[in-house]
């Protein structure tokens, strides 16, 4: 199942039914378990640990080096779990400390251009539309989506089950549930449609679109103010309300309003 012309290292660990096209080159501490697939001029390199049945197009470089100017060039790693697409052209660096690895989850498509930067840590069944960015450190939730064209700084945090428009600067944590979107980020309003789409029950909605009314609309009081307000609420007996109020208090980088 190995072309002629990919370069796989005699110490690369492949598992049953591993297919590698034209042109790919897998170093010496990667492992691939079963059914993966790379089409052609794939580069999996350094410590990568990829679970089973992930998908990689033309060009895809996963587990390259970290861009981290701190890295000292100890051995440092990349986790992937199962039934990933990586499209084309798509980018995927290792931790910068052997403690930080990258890690990913299972489920995810990561379209063409986009890149998750050293040290991230994704969830399950996310998408990063075509060249959507995450910077170093940053965590994304469950369910999130990240629309084209837009940039995730260092160290932020997405909250499962929200979305980011495209083109969108997004400097601050993405709360739950929401969508964010601008120049720089906002929060717009809760996820209706991935939210419906995904079966979350009315009740559920009503008390999100509550908390959202609550905390992002009446921007000239403080967070703690309007947390305060919320949780006096029926609303914050929600476990879904009760994740977005720990979500905004536990923020060290302060959350998109």
């Amino acid at each position: 199942m190995i072309h002629p012309t990919a370069i796989v290292s005699p110490l690369a660990k492949l598992g049953k039914n591993v297919r590698v096209g034209p042109y790919c080159i897998i170093g010496p501490h990667v492992e691939l378990d079963d059914d993966c697939v790379l089409h052609s001029h794939v580069i999996i390199e350094g410590t990568s640990k990829i679970g089973r049945a992930n998908e990689f197009f033309p060009f895809a470089v996963v587990g390259g080096k970290t861009q981290d100017l701190k890295y000292l060039g100890e051995p440092t790693y990349l986790e992937v779990g199962n039934h990933n697409v990586f499209r084309e052209n798509c980018t995927v660096h290792r931790g910068t400390t052997a403690e930080t690895p990258t890690r990913i989850g299972s489920h995810n498509l990561f379209l063409c251009y986009t890149h998750i930067a050293h040290d991230c840590q994704l969830g399950d069944h996310i998408i990063l539309s075509n060249n959507a960015t995450l910077g170093g450190h940053v965590t994304v939730g469950d369910y999130a989506i990240v629309s084209g064209l837009s940039a995730v700084h260092q160290f932020c945090a997405i909250g499962c089950h929200s979305i980011i428009g495209g083109l969108a600067k997004v400097a601050q944590d993405v709360p739950p549930y929401m969508i964010v979107e601008g120049h720089p980020g906002a929060t717009r309003g809760i996820n209706l449609v991935g939210l419906q789409r995904r079966g979350f029950a009315e009740d559920t909605i009503r008390d999100l679109k509550s908390a959202y009314k609550k905390l992002f609309l009446k921007k000239e009081q403080t967070f703690a103010v309007a947390i305060s307000s919320l949780k006096a609420t029926h609303a914050a007996s929600s476990p879904q309300v009760a994740h977005l109020i720990h979500f905004i208090e536990s923020s060290k980088r302060g959350v998109c309003r």
